[in-house]
């Protein structure tokens, strides 16, 4: 590290006006509840962070008079927020086109106020660094509460403040890795609305069946395909369905089985995913299924459906699918359940839990094998391509993770690192 780096603290850093650090309204000031509205100015709690975004539009919304009552922690673009309550440690950025907000007495914003010494892209990326990380380990269990770190401990930590220069290339660099993963995020988010549109047009709305039926050709649909699907819908004893399909039970089509017990100490690192009631919660080296599968939350996030492209690991908080004879597309069963409100069929007892004696009674359409071996199809090539860009985003991750320390560190020279080129804007 050479000379023109150095360390300060926040607080010294507040007091030279280059960084402003400031949490919600606390007591009497903070929102009541009778002032949360469905459209007004977001309050960011912890829980509306997410990989290093602000989640504006789930937040929950204050109204005007609420906001003018508050004084602290009204937020602003480019500011870096993080939570320092109940959960310690979670990171956003905020846009630059970011709707008015507050923080909640959860969260606290960094504010870089003078960006010829502090840039604002640097100082998200130093407080993801596990330099950062490691001083709000030992702050934040100073108390007997709930994981806490203090705004005044958050002045008495310290920043690393290479020169502007080098924060420039430092934030450029991990900057291009973040907006790829993010890219590859929303392009996965666009892949499966287009899946599940397929889903809904074929075997929710029956647009083909009802296209067939009044002497038109199926939109966006190749000939053979649409000889596949029937020209007419039949009465049966549950509904209207299109002619010669069935309507099931659940428990005719799939069983619900319990996963297994993996004891933390038990858990050796590997490539196998491991999967709870909400989704992944971590890493194997051995597989309880093979993918790709389904996974149905059971205790604590009862009904949640969760897709697994590979073979898989699924905890004793949840159920995993196995399907029987009369349908074998697992793509199909995964879109079907998602579209049952399993949530809703709970187990009596005080953890929220899914019944699947009461899943198995739900009822579901089975269109003909020709038809789902062609969905099969079409579903392959767009989870292929989620696939392709989740492994990408986990390979970005872990090169920025590696990265980011030895670039703090001046082990390696971000103004040395080649990103492709172009103009930094920060």
């Amino acid at each position: 590290m050479t000379d023109e780096w150095h360390t300060e603290t926040v607080g010294d850093l507040q007091r030279e006006g280059i960084l402003l650090v400031e949490d919600g309204n606390h007591g009497e000031y903070r929102p009541r509840p009778d002032e949360f509205v469905d459209n007004g100015v977001a309050f960011i709690r912890a829980a509306d962070m997410d990989a290093g975004e602000v989640l504006f539009e789930s937040a929950s919304k204050i109204n005007e008079r609420a906001r003018k009552r508050i004084t602290k922690g009204i937020g602003a673009p480019g500011d870096v927020l993080l939570s320092h309550k109940g959960t310690v440690g979670k990171i956003a950025l905020v846009p630059d086109d970011a709707p008015a907000f507050v923080c909640s007495p959860q969260t606290t914003f960094w504010r870089a106020l003078d960006e010829e010494r502090l840039d604002r892209k640097y100082l998200y990326a130093f407080l993801r660094s596990p330099a950062f990380r490691a001083q709000l380990a030992t702050r934040s269990g100073e108390t007997d509460m709930a994981p806490y770190v203090s705004l005044t401990s958050q002045r008495g930590l310290f920043v690393i403040l290479p020169p502007i220069n080098t924060q420039h290339a430092i934030a450029r660099i991990l900057s291009s890795l973040d907006d790829k993963i993010e890219l590859n995020r929303h392009m996965n988010e666009t892949l499966e609305a287009m899946a599940h549109a397929i889903f809904k047009s074929w075997f929710v709305d029956f647009d083909p069946v009802r296209a067939k039926a009044e002497g038109r050709e199926p939109e966006g649909m190749d000939a053979e395909t649409a000889a596949f699907f029937p020209d007419c819908f039949e009465e049966t004893e549950l509904e209207t369905v299109p002619k010669g399909w069935m309507v099931k039970t659940v428990g005719d089509i799939l069983e619900l089985a319990y996963g297994k017990a993996l004891i933390e100490e038990n858990r050796i690192a590997g490539d196998i995913p491991v999967f709870g009631s909400n989704g992944q919660v971590g890493w194997h080296n051995e597989e309880l299924v093979k993918g790709p599968g389904i996974i149905v939350g059971r205790k604590g996030n009862p009904g949640i459906v969760t897709w697994s492209p590979t073979d898989f690991f699924s905890i004793d908080t949840t159920f995993y699918v196995i399907l029987k004879s009369l349908c074998k597309s697992m793509h199909y069963v995964f879109y079907s359940l998602r579209q049952q409100d399993l949530a809703s069929l709970g187990a009596d007892s005080a953890v929220p839990g899914l019944n699947r004696n009461l899943a198995y009674t739900n009822k579901m359409v089975v269109p003909s094998p020709k038809i789902l071996e062609t969905f099969d199809k079409h579903m392959a090539i767009l989870k292929a391509l989620v696939h392709a860009n989740e492994i990408q985003s986990y390979n970005l991750s872990a090169i920025r993770d590696a990265l980011l320390p030895k670039l703090l560190s001046g082990e390696i020279e971000a103004t040395g690192v080649m990103t492709g080129g172009g103009q930094y804007d920060r």
